[in-house]
């Protein structure tokens, strides 16, 4: 699939789903994702930051097989070599790992790059580095990671549906209680994590959280 195939999942799917095995009730990554692609996920992100090397190849290698039977896009958190061994659609970075030039050297021009932005000159020179897509949050608090940030809140969503320059993802602390809150603000694809992962019926908050965007 051509990377501008791939751009259209961010207009045209309205979820974004991350791994988080850890807030998974006991479930492993692969069968969080199976449902998840059941359900009609088009875009996963693999986040694992607590297994080894081999353990995180070996379970993309199985996560990629489901993606594409699927026809879905496959994007890898924060590590650029796992993302071309197992022929991934895209690499994810934050802020602190490598420059998006770099990465897109070792990539090549067909991979998708996000990054996690947090504030206007971020994601301005995200757009300028080449990044195809740029992460806008966190929104609300929200503890999936050791590392998590204060909430940069509503304002700074705003400004990038007014200046919008790349694709964006609106994350953080997103649930079914704020979620309408996000889409009348203009976000157009929302990731959220916990509230799925965490879910004993993945299948039906799917549903109820899609249904918010009609």
């Amino acid at each position: 699939m051509k990377k501008e195939d791939k751009m259209k999942f961010f207009e045209t799917f309205n979820i974004y789903c991350i791994t988080d095995e850890k807030h998974s009730n006991g479930r492993k990554n692969i069968d969080v994702v199976k449902e998840m692609l059941k359900s009609g996920i088009k875009i996963i992100q693999y986040r694992e930051k607590y297994k080894s090397f081999l353990e995180k190849y070996k379970e993309c290698i199985e996560i990629r097989k489901l993606t594409q039977k699927y026809n879905a896009i496959l994007i890898i958190n924060d590590h650029p070599d796992l993302a071309l061994m197992v022929k991934a659609d895209g690499i994810h970075l934050g802020q602190d790992d490598y420059p998006i030039k770099e990465v897109r050297k070792l990539v090549g021009d067909n991979l998708i790059i996000g990054i996690s932005t947090h504030q206007p000159s971020q994601y301005i020179k995200a757009a300028k580095d080449g990044a195809d897509y740029a992460g806008v949050g966190p929104l609300f608090e929200t503890n999936t990671k050791d590392d998590v940030m204060p909430p940069v809140g509503l304002k700074y969503l705003r400004w990038v549906v007014k200046n919008k320059k790349i694709p964006f993802v609106a994350i953080g602390g997103i649930k079914k209680h704020n979620i309408k809150d996000v889409i009348k603000e203009g976000a157009k694809c929302i990731c959220l994590v916990t509230e799925i992962t965490q879910s004993k019926n993945i299948k039906k908050t799917i549903k109820e959280l899609q249904d918010n965007f009609k």
